[in-house]
């Protein structure tokens, strides 16, 4: 039996073929910035046999995900910023605490259990603003999303509203 005969014997799963056509496409293009024309994308599926429809469903769907994945690390980052101001304060009040008890006592003494429990407090968010996983996380993200698309929506209406206005 040849290489070939046993390569033509071989089977493999839908998931199979889609990691070893990702493999080979990113192999084949020694520039890993070279990009593809939406004809030649549907010339590959053509040679696939995947029909036009299914590739522009495709598209679609990638197209979706994307977009969730930008809102994502946009979440990701208001988190970040919210955890930055909440260090900050953090450090701001118990820099004041420590100071009023070293000034009062000579000492520092019941600033530190302020100092304690404050940051204990900011550990748990600390802990909750990196994870990024869970029913919490999610919870988060659709509030903040949701938030977000209504900001955005009122924007857009006012937007318009003042362009209506501005041609009178």
């Amino acid at each position: 039996m040849t290489a070939f005969e046993s390569n033509s014997l071989r089977s493999y799963s839908q998931e199979e073929v889609q990691q070893i056509l990702q493999l080979a496409i990113a192999r084949q293009t020694d520039d890993g910035n070279q990009e593809f024309s939406y004809q030649q994308i549907i010339e590959i599926a053509a040679e696939l046999q995947i029909s036009p429809e299914a590739v522009k469903q495709a598209e679609f769907d990638w197209i979706a995900a994307q977009s969730e994945v930008q809102q994502r690390q946009a979440f990701d980052l208001y988190r970040q910023g919210k955890l930055k101001k909440r260090l900050g304060n953090f450090a701001i009040v118990n820099s004041f605490f420590m100071l009023v008890d070293f000034v009062g006592g000579a000492d520092i003494s019941w600033s530190l259990y302020i100092l304690l429990f404050c940051g204990l407090v900011v550990v748990l968010d600390i802990w909750n603003t990196f994870q990024s996983k869970g029913e919490d996380y999610e919870a988060a993200f659709q509030k903040w999303n949701r938030k977000h698309q209504i900001k955005q929506t009122i924007n857009t209406v006012l937007n318009k509203w003042f362009k209506a206005f501005q041609t009178y």
